[in-house]
């Protein structure tokens, strides 16, 4: 019985929180536009589209950058390893 109790307070809880969350509709169009849309339609992207893009860029440089140190420095540790007598 306490089973069935916890399920009916679950599903009552979920349909009242959708109910509480749910928006109202929109406001009327104005009066002389017979197409019924009315202001801007979404936001405009452009400006961050542009500086996330180039951050990408930078961070991508920078690993790229560092990889090929490391392995520049890698391959050189691995030379002075194999011929300890030999001088730099």
């Amino acid at each position: 019985m306490k089973k069935h109790i916890y399920c009916s307070l679950i599903v009552f809880f979920v349909c009242l929180s959708m109910a509480v969350l749910a928006d109202g509709p929109g406001p009327p169009p104005p009066p002389g536009d017979p197409s019924g849309h009315g202001g801007p339609v979404g936001a405009p992207i452009d400006g961050g589209l542009c500086i996330l893009l180039a951050i990408g860029v930078a961070y991508g440089g920078r690993k790229y950058y560092q990889a090929r140190k490391s392995k520049k420095k890698l391959g050189t540790e691995e030379q002075a390893s194999e011929n300890p007598g030999e001088i730099l």
